[in-house]
């Protein structure tokens, strides 16, 4: 996933040669039932978990059993699905600085959460140091690392890409692959928690995103309209919990809008 190049080192006026790891990028060209679907740069690693994940969090399939077939050759992925008009409406394209089009799903018709896991404040500290503990992310600075955990705490798998949407699409096809029921998982993000983020979590019923990082307020309405907890800024023994009160131990009892109607 990376290549040591060499580089200048300056420090104030001093110059050295030397070595850095720097992250590798590629371009992933995905075609569904002979349609270009999606054009990614991601990180060459995974490379079914990601096309899976990204199937299925833009609805092209329901479960792995929809897929016919898959084909993964140099730079091209081509899939062939039991429902041959499985297609999206228009060409997709994902950059490695996490951006690109406009997802295919209608934001105001997003399912609703549904899960009954609770999870502590320690817990969550705990998922975001073991998930941030990447050498990977320590030799190059370059990564996005999305870890995925049972409601004790466990690790289930952590990914790494260029770009966090990447990472997520593939832990969702690693879990999808592996049988694993989302509505007990939560997940922890390296970095900001976005709209689509959130609605890669709302598809696939993973209830709580965390990140040491920030979120957005379309994000946090997203969220709370749909039922998902978001907690950002984990560092230490401090964080923000954003909405989904209730999924955090403690944290329902200085809710200020259940408070609030409790009182009615």
């Amino acid at each position: 996933m990376y290549k040591d190049l060499e580089i200048i080192r300056v420090e104030d006026d001093s110059f050295a040669a030397g070595n850095h790891s720097v992250i590798e990028e590629t371009l992933l060209s995905v075609i569904v039932n002979g349609r270009d679907a999606l054009t990614a740069m991601i990180s060459p690693v995974m490379i079914k978990e990601f096309v899976i994940g990204f199937l299925f969090t833009e609805k092209i399939i329901r479960g792995t059993d929809e897929i016919e077939s898959i084909r993964i050759e140099d730079n091209r992925a081509s899939i062939l699905t039991k429902n041959p008009f499985a297609i999206l409406t228009s060409h997709k394209t994902v950059l490695s600085g996490c951006g690109g089009s406009t997802s295919f799903l209608d934001a105001g018709h997003l399912p609703k959460i549904e899960s009954d896991i609770v999870i502590s404040p320690d817990v969550i500290r705990r998922a975001v140091k073991e998930t941030l503990e990447s050498d990977l992310h320590k030799s190059t600075g370059g990564i996005h690392i999305i870890g995925l955990f049972d409601g004790e705490g466990k690790s289930l798998k952590i990914c790494e890409d260029i770009g966090r949407h990447n990472a997520l699409d593939r832990i969702i096809g690693y879990g999808l692959l592996n049988n694993i029921d989302f509505s007990k998982t939560f997940v922890v993000s390296s970095g900001r928690i976005s709209t689509e983020m959130v609605r890669k979590c709302l598809v696939a019923n993973i209830p709580i995103i965390v990140s040491r990082g920030a979120t957005t307020t379309a994000a946090v309405e997203a969220a709370n309209i749909a039922g998902l907890t978001i907690a950002g800024f984990v560092r230490s023994r401090k964080m923000n919990i954003y909405s989904g009160f209730e999924r955090i131990k403690g944290a329902s009892l200085y809710d200020n809008n259940q408070n609030k109607s409790d009182k009615l």
